[in-house]
């Protein structure tokens, strides 16, 4: 009778790991963030991570995916909840000063402030892309919205998700800065003031 021989067990948890390096790489950015601090933060050696991870950039493209899965949802929960795109922007800037500014993790946003000085082109231009491709969701609710009466006929779609993430972008690096949760919903309020009126026509 012979025995199967079983591969040697991992001495670490997978998915404390991938929250460690997640924490990593939101505080310090994609560029900055080390091979070495990663396996510090993540409290294993490098090979362990290279075969449970692969390269730093494999790592990273899996904490941004949990990343949009759990910390960052909440963007898309309030597209998912809401009826309108002005109830569904105006839930996401305030929910996003609450987790903007949260002491239980790095403030910010992650897919924003990773980006900062990464001269990595696979890395930026993917980061870049999940943004853009927010924005274009943005559009598409805000075009039938308008098409629907939510909004007014002459609203230009295209300004009103930019500048709806150019709000969120920034809410981002103020938090970074050291903006407060109240003066960041401050901040979202005003954003929705500038949002058209349906009522006004304009």
């Amino acid at each position: 009778m012979t025995t199967r021989q079983r591969g040697r067990p991992r001495s670490f948890d997978r998915a404390t790991a991938l929250e460690r390096a997640t924490m990593a790489f939101w505080e310090h950015g994609y560029e900055t963030t080390s091979v070495s601090d990663l396996t510090r933060v993540m409290g294993i050696s490098a090979p362990s991570l290279y075969a449970a991870f692969g390269d730093k950039k494999t790592l990273f493209e899996e904490v941004v995916a949990a990343y949009a899965g759990s910390y960052g949802a909440f963007g898309g929960r309030a597209f998912a909840e809401e009826p309108t795109a002005r109830a569904a922007v105006g839930r996401m800037l305030r929910e996003a000063a609450g987790e903007y500014t949260d002491p239980a993790h790095p403030r910010g946003c992650l897919m924003i402030s990773a980006a900062i000085n990464c001269s990595t082109p696979e890395v930026e231009g993917a980061l870049r892309a999940r943004r853009n491709a927010n924005l274009a969701f943005f559009e598409e609710r805000i075009r039938r919205d308008v098409e629907a009466g939510e909004l007014p006929a002459g609203t230009d779609a295209r300004a009103l998700a930019r500048f709806s993430g150019a709000v969120l972008q920034g809410m981002s690096q103020q938090a970074r800065d050291g903006a407060t949760e109240e003066e960041l919903t401050a901040v979202a309020e005003a954003a929705m003031r500038a949002w058209p009126d349906p009522e006004r026509g304009a």
